[in-house]
């Protein structure tokens, strides 16, 4: 038997079934429990830990982790939070009570991904796909508008390059404005009609944690 992670979560009380609760020094971890001959990238498992998920962010925040962080025992668990879990704990208390949005847009404009075989040092191909990623912009009309709009509900906020052809606001939200996101968002579509978005709430924290996982 072994486990698929959810979440980091401040209290065992916050993590219930499907989800079992795995003690990770004073945090503990939401996993379920999947067949040894199951694979991870089963559509029924993959269901199964999305339902949970949902089930989980309703009750309380948490920090997300990667899917696919898998463990067997508390303390293969242990060690693969081991580096994380004081900045963990530090996130959840500061923020128990908000979670995550994000706003996803196509960039205004784009640039290659550099060809890894051009490049004879990992290091140098590294900051050119870094370069690549910070020269995708967006609308400044439209940048400004959602920061108009959505900054002002989150309690910190940041744009985010994910690939070369596409930006993420990412906003940090009280869940008592989660209310207020329609209106905004409507409001960002009248406003700037011809650029297409995607506004997703509530998410688990993952973007406001300062830490890196599984």
């Amino acid at each position: 038997m072994k486990y698929v992670a959810i979440g980091v979560h401040l209290r065992r009380e916050d993590v219930e079934l499907p989800a079992e609760a795995i003690p990770v020094g004073d945090l503990f971890l939401s996993a379920v429990a999947v067949p040894d001959d199951q694979s991870l990238g089963d559509r029924d498992l993959l269901l199964r830990v999305a339902e949970a998920r949902a089930r989980l962010l309703d009750k309380s925040t948490f920090v997300a982790v990667r899917y696919g962080f898998a463990f067997r025992s508390n303390a293969e668990a242990m060690a693969k939070c081991a580096l994380h879990l004081q900045t963990w704990s530090t996130a959840l208390r500061e923020n128990s009570g908000r979670v995550e949005l994000t706003l996803k847009v196509a960039a205004a404009s784009t640039s290659s991904r550099p060809d890894r075989h051009a490049f004879e040092k990992g290091a140098d191909y590294l900051r050119a796909l870094h370069a690549a990623k910070q020269a995708v912009t967006v609308d400044s009309k439209f940048r400004r508008e959602v920061e108009n709009r959505l900054g002002t509900l989150c309690a910190k906020w940041k744009w985010i390059t994910r690939d070369e052809a596409s930006l993420e606001f990412c906003g940090l939200i009280d869940r008592d404005k989660l209310s207020e996101l329609s209106a905004a968002g409507q409001e960002i579509k009248a406003a700037q009609p011809d650029v297409p978005f995607l506004l997703s709430a509530p998410w688990p924290l993952e973007v406001f944690t300062g830490a890196d996982y599984e």
